[in-house]
């Protein structure tokens, strides 16, 4: 079963249904919305898996909030440097909300992605 045959579910159990995919997929099941983005990350970075520094890490994540949120436009690729890390641009602002609605907005971004690949 993939993503699109539960879109109709709640959100949770599209994002477990989700954990339980990249867990076959890498051999690990992801922890939390983060260690998410962070796979999101190395993939749009198109390096392959290697040890990152913390700050590295910290991009890498970043990467991953940016290019998910570009799904609907709130960011944009501004460009990919000269060490080949994309570099995007806030487009608009995102809906004010507390955490919890930020966290379901990156949540169903992230389902999104992993949609389309």
């Amino acid at each position: 079963m993939n993503l699109t045959d539960i879109e109709d579910q709640p959100l949770e159990v599209q994002w477990e249904h989700l954990l339980g995919q990249l867990e076959e997929w890498v051999g690990k099941r992801p922890g939390d919305l983060n260690g998410v983005l962070f796979l999101i990350g190395v993939q749009e970075l198109g390096q392959g898996a290697k040890r990152f520094t913390k700050e590295q890490k910290q991009d890498l994540m970043h990467i991953g909030i940016c290019k998910a949120l570009s799904l609907s436009s709130y960011y944009s690729l501004e460009h990919v440097d000269k060490d080949g890390w994309p570099h995007y641009k806030l487009e608009r602002a995102l809906p004010p909300g507390d955490l919890l609605k930020q966290e379901a907005l990156l949540k169903m971004h992230v389902i999104e992605y992993f949609k389309n690949l």
